[in-house]
């Protein structure tokens, strides 16, 4: 007898673009394509779109000019065509309200539906269609799996992206996440004088440990950004960067050190341009196992999860480390 052919539902495949508004777009491209490397594929219209060297889609950052140095949308990328309009199903269901963007309403992405996360506030774009162009032909590799030649500090591709929102809706907008996105919990904390509230939490649909974090805002608003991270390849590139970055007019935000949770070394810096903090991230552990049980993070040894070794973070009351920008509303 023949079995009907399993169907999981829509679901995310990874994290993959994020829309950084700047109030001074040349100073954000000199950061992110001349000191990161990263390749600007297209720029029109007040917006530049870049991607690691190891990204053959068409984007992963946009540089948006505009007065505030706001988040204007947060993308991830689905794993069938048809999941952008089952998740639209689901989300209207729900109650939720979004909005339909049509086929390159974003320069190289296809249709993609728009919605703020329950709780937190964080303008979500889900989408599945986006092109995939070469690289002009002075910053070809040689190498298939490269979009173009490594340059500068070598940014390879997109990793995660680090929310925060308000202690009464952390609970809640992480629950959501994982019930209706299908992020799996890896690590996770609690606010040790409130311990029925999250502090953090490590979200991942990849066996990265996280795609995602979300967590407690020192200042309790809904809808933080507090940074985007970047991979690069290995150790000695995240202190490269460390020392080339000293003689630049760069803020430092922490590091090199290596966390904790995840594992890997990190450098925090602040692009000169938004003022957005990026982080440059390399290493950490995988997850293969599907009986995954997530981590808790308790006192005494919590102290050693933001910052196993380097620079002690300056965290606020909730556990992570101060000074964040809001993320921009439902309407892009």
């Amino acid at each position: 007898m023949t079995q009907p052919e399993y169907d999981p539902g829509p679901q995310i495949a990874y994290a993959g673009i994020i829309n950084l508004g700047t109030p001074d777009l040349e100073r954000s491209l000199w950061f992110f394509r001349d000191l990161l490397g990263m390749e600007v594929v297209e720029q029109v219209g007040g917006k530049a779109y870049l991607r690691g060297y190891q990204e053959l889609v068409h984007h992963s950052l946009i540089l948006t000019q505009q007065a505030e140095a706001t988040v204007n949308a947060y993308g991830f990328r689905v794993k069938r065509k048809q999941d952008v309009e089952l998740f639209h199903k689901e989300l209207t269901e729900q109650g939720i309200q979004t909005l339909e963007l049509a086929a390159g309403q974003e320069a190289g992405r296809g249709e993609a539906v728009r919605f703020l996360v329950p709780g937190s506030e964080h303008p979500f774009e889900l989408y599945y269609e986006i092109d995939k162009p070469e690289a002009e032909e002075s910053l070809r590799s040689k190498v298939p799996s490269n979009s173009s030649r490594r340059r500068g500090l070598g940014v390879r591709r997109l990793d995660h992206i680090n929310l925060q929102t308000s202690a009464s809706t952390v609970n809640q907008a992480e629950g959501w996440l994982r019930k209706s996105l299908g992020f799996k919990r890896r690590e996770f904390a609690r606010i040790p004088q409130a311990p029925d509230i999250l502090m953090a939490s490590w979200l991942s649909v990849t066996p990265q440990v996280h795609d995602l974090a979300i967590g407690v805002c020192a200042d309790d608003a809904p809808g933080q950004f507090h940074h985007v991270a970047f991979n690069v390849e290995n150790f000695h590139d995240i202190l490269t960067a460390a020392d080339q970055i000293r003689d630049l007019d760069i803020a430092y935000g922490a590091g090199p050190g290596k966390h904790g949770i995840g594992q890997a070394m990190y450098l925090y810096i602040h692009d000169p341009g938004s003022g957005h903090r990026i982080e440059l991230y390399s290493g950490g552990y995988h997850i293969f196992d599907p009986d995954w049980e997530a981590l808790e993070w308790k006192l005494p040894e919590l102290e050693f999860g933001q910052t196993w070794y380097g620079d002690v973070l300056d965290v606020g009351p909730g556990g992570q480390f101060l000074s964040t920008s809001p993320s921009a509303g439902l309407t892009p």
